[in-house]
């Protein structure tokens, strides 16, 4: 069984409780979950940052358990945001479906490919 990863946190800079700085992760099967949208499972685009951002960590969720990994097996997610959307507003949507998982996180003001899309999620994940 492969370990959960590890966050690394050097004191030297401030630590969050929602992300890690790095994350160390035992060598062993790695899964790279590719950007997911908010589309619901009809391939739906909803409305809203809101529902966008909760849907589309629903569907990484989806894909983590397809695997047989979780939210706590994850070593790195990229959150690609639409540069006119506030990362506030997207951070406060991600508590109520991914939880107090901490991992690394990079969030990017990039617009991303499906129209009308707000958000798109990546993950990378250690198998267990």
């Amino acid at each position: 069984m492969t370990p959960q990863p590890t966050p690394v946190d050097p004191p030297q800079l401030p630590r969050s409780p929602a992300f890690a700085q790095g994350m160390i992760v035992a060598a062993g099967p790695t899964l790279y979950v590719g950007g997911q949208n908010g589309i619901d499972e009809t391939g739906a685009l909803l409305d809203g940052l809101r529902a966008q951002t909760e849907q589309a960590l629903r569907n990484v969720l989806a894909v983590l358990a397809e695997a047989g990994s979780g939210p706590e097996y994850v070593a790195k997610l990229t959150i690609h945001l639409d540069p006119n959307v506030d990362p506030g507003a997207a951070y406060a949507a991600t508590g109520a479906v991914w939880g107090d998982h901490r991992t690394a996180v990079t969030v990017l003001a990039v617009a991303p490919a499906k129209p009308g899309a707000l958000v798109e999620i990546e993950a990378i994940a250690a198998l267990p």
